[in-house]
């Protein structure tokens, strides 16, 4: 997904519900920090963005913008991408004080849609929440290009509520073993 792709969506999502303000979770909120030149191929790969809203009604503007604009809608079946509306509570694992380091994005054609985007660091502690092999790759690949800091994300890994503590150490092994290999690979 392009930026250009990602203002569209915004743009579409936050008419939809009637809310400027979206947050992204998903694998585009790394477009919130980056413009997708900058970025691995690994990194931009998806056609969706998973929008989210703030307040009481967020669930509703979600299932809202999901109903518009998601997988299969009419959007995707015209422009190839899509949005999907989803809460965050209980279904995204975010590390203690993600809200202050949200990364704030927009442009002239997201209005009036605004996106808060996840740091990157705590991107990569979502994604490798999840840990399925499309998160894994997400994640190395921003650690093989430099985008992200190993002793940040293992930080943020120890001040993520909502880890059993033997899914936490199995994370953690992952980035430690990823790092050294990465580091010492020929250029």
């Amino acid at each position: 997904m392009r930026r250009s792709e990602l203002a569209h969506i915004l743009r579409a999502a936050s008419t939809i519900a009637g809310d400027a303000e979206v947050l992204l979770v998903g694998s585009q909120s790394i477009l919130g920090s980056f413009d997708e030149d900058d970025l691995p191929d690994e990194a931009v790969g998806s056609i969706e963005a998973d929008v989210a809203f703030f307040g009481a009604d967020a669930g509703e503007k979600a299932l809202r913008v999901d109903g518009a604009i998601g997988e299969d809608s009419g959007f995707h079946q015209v422009y190839g991408y899509y949005a999907q509306g989803i809460e965050i509570d209980g279904l995204v694992v975010l590390p203690t004080g993600w809200e202050q380091r949200v990364v704030i994005w927009q442009s002239q054609s997201s209005a009036p849609g605004r996106a808060h985007c996840l740091e990157r660091h705590d991107l990569a502690v979502s994604k490798l929440a999840a840990f399925r092999e499309k998160d894994r790759e997400f994640v190395h690949a921003l650690l093989t290009c430099g985008l992200l800091q190993p002793e940040i994300v293992l930080e943020r890994l120890d001040g993520t509520p909502g880890l059993a503590a033997p899914h936490r150490r199995r994370l953690q092994a992952w980035v430690r073993a990823s790092a050294p290999r990465i580091q010492s690979r020929p250029e």
